[in-house]
């Protein structure tokens, strides 16, 4: 795409431009805006919460709207604020830059996923405004209280469910940019700290997302058309309810974590004028933290009544977790020892970080312990642990970002004196507000109770601390408000490099042009601070010909696809399922994805050079495909513990065996039929590639004909209402063939480029990815016919 001028634009020209945006830097921004947005909302749904906790007795709020606010602030904080700004919002406007990248790997992909996301965001708020009110079960929706509460828990399901396709897509981009896009001569080990983080971060998202995915889903198959797992009427578990939440809930804690303790490190590597300490410690660390994330969730769950080897083994787990992160401190406080520290407002939220983050990290150690997290269990101690490493860990991580781009993002400063009194308010309005509730904890007093007696020892006194603290809190809300404000109304013109830092971002100016970089980086990456090592060794950047910057071009139908699927939500959400309203939004849905594979991305053909030598479409798939396979994985888990357990019991009458086998003969046949398919391209031959893929998407048509019929017959005989088995059944299998439509759309519209030219020899991405997603949809079918109709 030309590089020109940009006249000066109105309010609907810069409405239509956000709407078909795919740059990387003003999805980022919105991003970060939605993300900054939701927080101070959450903000004021906290000051509500504190105001009816401030004395005894009060009426301020009723318990069933204090409720309803205690779940949207939890939830609005957590998964539209803490996962998103350090992640999607800085992460999307600075990984490219950082890698010396020109955009994303999926650049379209990226504005699907930033609608879908702000789609969710409003999902879950509209509940508010139907009849039942916004959700009341709390951020973790516990069952069986979620399966018989109002209908603001199918919003919020609902919501979930958009949110995680938006978040593993997102991930997948962040994998296959950071493996395929790095400037050349950049390896794995001289990239910026901030980017190994946001790596760690995406792929501990990819494998534990399912667990939140298969938690939702079920609860909302319930409350829709009576298909449970956790039902003890039908032998279900509600026990395995958690364990299918927590398995994501937890490992999310450092998907929260992860990308501020990047950014932190970013920040006072600059401000100390030195280099990061212990690099590539950091970097194990961080993947020592990924792994060990999976492997702690159950400490949520101590009071259950799990075996005591159950409750040790995650106690362990548990506490050997502090040993990466503890590692990751004393990486940053070694990178300020010694420094000539420059007290700039970012570096204020890295100390203020230091301090709190600590208190929570040892607080989590004590809760690790079984003992003690019996007596602490859902009082007040867990709130205010979990608000020291949320809010003062992860929420000044934020900040320290927020503060340390903005002159990068919006070509802006900001007054210096408005940034550290907006700190010293936090840091105090913070303490005050949470120390109280160690004490509260200590007393007795319940997370989640929205009214206490006056009588009770130390609680009235203790509350109404809490509640000014959060107030000084609210007052730094809007100091920072103003704060940003001022800088972009009145600020004065930022540098490109205001504090001398040292990555590649700050190469580019102030905020970054289109194309990012006008200079060729050069081939070669002593370390992770390029420009420190280029100046020192006097090496000359030469500009760029700009006959070799591409751009993609902009789309319309990431948006409107993203905008289908949301309705598609509301559907299910607000009406009965099935009703017309679904098939009608999945129609346009499929639509719009038609409109998006016929598109031209670039508006000339360009050969992309990767680092791996894979396609983009390739990388991403192959990410993506990650995360579906734990999906089943935790399905096919929660499915044997059922099983061997005694309570799912398979019907007399189960489907057929020989049918599942002809079913078998079709999807295995189709792996061979498009696998010689992509052959024949590769050889260039044309004609013989899409007779393959439609001979592929044929069997998958008989594949999808034989099993509907199938369930047809099976349901007349054993109803998943009554029998926990068959629930299983048509939750696993049904999901799977709710994969083969989907791997088959991919096929379908594979084909339809072929048809218009649109696949060559060197621009196949959609037909590698299709292909592959294929495969998976294969390998999947052999597990399930082992396990349901063979055993």
């Amino acid at each position: 795409m030309a590089i020109t001028a940009k006249p000066k634009a109105g309010v609907w020209a810069v409405l239509w431009d956000l709407l078909t945006t795919v740059d990387h830097k003003k999805i980022g921004l919105m991003y970060t805006a939605t993300a900054f947005f939701a927080f101070a909302l959450a903000g004021v749904f906290s000051l509500l919460i504190r105001t009816q906790l401030a004395v005894p007795n009060n009426q301020f709020l009723t318990g069933e709207q204090y409720n309803q606010i205690l779940t949207l602030h939890g939830a609005t904080m957590l998964f539209f604020f803490i996962i998103q700004a350090g992640l999607t919002g800085f992460g999307n406007f600075v990984v490219p830059l950082m890698l010396g990248a020109r955009d994303v790997a999926l650049p379209r992909i990226n504005a699907f996923s930033y609608w879908a996301f702000l789609g969710a965001i409003v999902l879950a708020l509209m509940s508010y405004f139907f009849p039942g009110g916004a959700p009341a079960v709390g951020w973790t929706f516990y069952y069986p209280f979620s399966a018989q509460s109002g209908s603001g828990v199918d919003f919020y399901l609902a919501a979930i469910l958009l949110l995680g396709f938006s978040s593993l897509l997102g991930n997948a981009n962040f994998v296959a940019t950071i493996y395929n896009l790095r400037a050349q001569g950049m390896s794995l080990w001289k990239m910026p700290i901030y980017v190994w983080s946001v790596f760690a971060a995406s792929v501990l998202n990819l494998f534990s997302l399912a667990g939140l995915t298969a938690a939702s889903l079920l609860v909302l198959l319930e409350r829709k058309i009576g298909l449970s797992w956790f039902n003890p009427a039908v032998g279900g578990d509600p026990v395995l309810f958690q364990q299918f939440f927590w398995f994501y809930s937890h490992p999310t804690v450092y998907v929260m974590l992860l990308p501020y303790l990047g950014i932190l490190a970013e920040v006072a590597s600059t401000f100390a004028r030195k280099p990061l300490f212990g690099y590539k410690q950091m970097v194990w660390a961080q993947m020592g933290i990924v792994v060990l994330g999976t492997m702690v969730w159950a400490h949520h769950m101590f009071t259950v009544g799990e075996s005591t080897l159950f409750q040790i083994a995650f106690a362990f787990f548990t506490a050997l977790i502090a040993v990466p992160t503890g590692v990751k401190l004393f990486n940053i406080i070694g990178t300020l020892w010694g420094g000539k520290l420059q007290m700039k407002t970012p570096l204020y939220w890295v100390l203020g970080f230091i301090f709190n983050f600590l208190l929570g990290g040892i607080t989590g150690v004590m809760l690790s312990m079984t003992p003690l997290d019996y007596q602490f269990h859902d009082s007040y101690f867990v709130v205010a642990h979990f608000h020291n490493v949320l809010m003062a860990g992860s929420g000044f991580g934020a900040f320290a970002g927020l503060y340390y781009w903005w002159p990068k993002m919006t070509g802006r400063m900001y007054d210096e004196r408005l940034g550290r009194l907006h700190f010293w308010l936090f840091l105090v309005g913070y303490l005050l507000t949470f120390l109280p509730q160690y004490a509260l904890g200590y007393l007795g007093m319940p997370r989640r109770y929205y009214t206490y007696n006056a009588d009770i020892a130390g609680w009235p006194e203790l509350n109404l601390l809490s509640t000014i603290g959060a107030y000084i809190l609210g007052l730094g809300g809007l100091v920072w408000i103003y704060t940003m404000w001022k800088s972009l109304r009145y600020g004065p013109k930022a540098p490109d490099n205001p504090w001398g830092g040292y990555t590649l971002e700050w190469l580019t100016a102030s905020p970054p042009k289109a194309h990012n970089f006008d200079v060729k980086l050069p081939a070669e990456f002593p370390s992770e601070r390029p420009l420190y090592d280029w100046a020192k060794k006097g090496v000359e950047l030469k500009p760029e010909d700009p006959a070799h910057i591409h751009l993609p071009n902009s789309s319309f139908w990431p948006f409107y696809s993203a905008a289908t699927l949301f309705a598609f939500f509301v559907s299910v959400a607000a009406l009965p399922v099935p009703n017309v309203w679904m098939w009608v939004f999945l129609a346009l849905f499929a639509y719009g994805l038609v409109r998006w594979a016929l598109e031209d991305e670039y508006s000339h053909p360009v050969e992309h050079h990767t680092v791996t030598g894979k396609s983009n479409a390739w990388m991403g798939m192959a990410w993506f495909i990650v995360s579906e396979v734990g999906l089943f994985a935790i399905l096919i888990a929660g499915y044997l513990y059922l099983r061997l357990s005694g309570a799912a019991t398979p019907p007399e009458e189960r489907p057929a065996l020989w049918l599942a086998l002809l079913n078998t003969f079709f999807l295995v046949s189709s792996s061979f039929t498009v696998h010689f398919a992509h052959h024949d391209l590769r050889r260039g031959r044309f004609n013989p590639f899409r007779f393959g893929l439609l001979v592929t998407i044929l069997l998958g048509v008989l594949f999808f004909l034989v099993q509907s019929w199938e369930f047809y017959q099976f349901h007349s005989h054993s109803s998943w209402q009554e029998n926990l088995w068959t629930a299983a059944f048509f939750t696993i299998v049904g999901l799977h063939g709710l994969h083969v439509v989907i791997g088959g759309f991919g096929l379908i519209l594979a084909y339809l480029q072929a048809l218009r030219g649109k696949i060559t020899l060197h621009n196949h991405g959609t037909l590698e990815a299709a292909s592959m997603y294929w495969h998976l949809v294969d390998a999947v079918w052999l597990v399930i016919v082992i396990l349901f109709y063979v055993w």
